[in-house]
């Protein structure tokens, strides 16, 4: 599964041991998007889901944050599938401990600017709606892969190109 995230939450996460509060919102490949995706295969339905995930990241980033989008690849065994969220979306309802994180993706620093703009379109934006075209903008970039032994250097800022 595919957890919206930001660098100071990420930092959080390690330093409690565990992602939460629950219930804990991801993203994750669903029978639903499948069936909404029935030409595809497993890697264009997991890049669907860690894709939404991204733009969920956006909506956490606080002023005190970084500017890059991060997402969380966690190995969890019981989600739940929700009914909203194109059909990527699903709920744990227990803290999934730090060690099950097996990847992390995150922004480089080309991004920052069109990330800015996605969250300032989003705080703007009115209820229910999504600030789309800021948002494609920062969809574009694609995110960086680091592997759970560089979160160190993530979480301490080293590395971040």
């Amino acid at each position: 599964m595919f957890v919206p995230s930001t660098l100071a939450r990420l930092a959080a996460i390690i330093e409690s041991g565990g992602i939460g509060p629950v219930p804990v919102l991801a993203h994750a490949v669903t029978d639903h998007l499948r069936r909404c995706r029935p030409d595809g295969d497993e890697d264009e339905w997991e890049y669907a889901a860690m894709s939404a995930a991204a733009q969920d990241s956006v909506g956490l980033l606080t002023g005190d944050d970084r500017p890059r989008r991060v997402v969380l690849a966690v190995d969890a065994s019981s989600v739940r599938p929700l009914a909203q969220g194109g059909g990527t979306l699903v709920q744990v309802d227990e803290v999934v401990p730090a060690v099950r994180i097996v990847a992390v993706h995150v922004d480089s620093e080309n991004a920052e600017a069109d990330v800015v703009q996605a969250r300032s379109a989003w705080e703007d934006a009115e209820p229910h709606s999504e600030p789309q075209a800021s948002m494609d903008r920062c969809l574009d970039h694609e995110l960086g892969w680091y592997a759970a032994s560089e979160i160190g250097d993530l979480i301490g800022g080293e590395g971040l190109v």
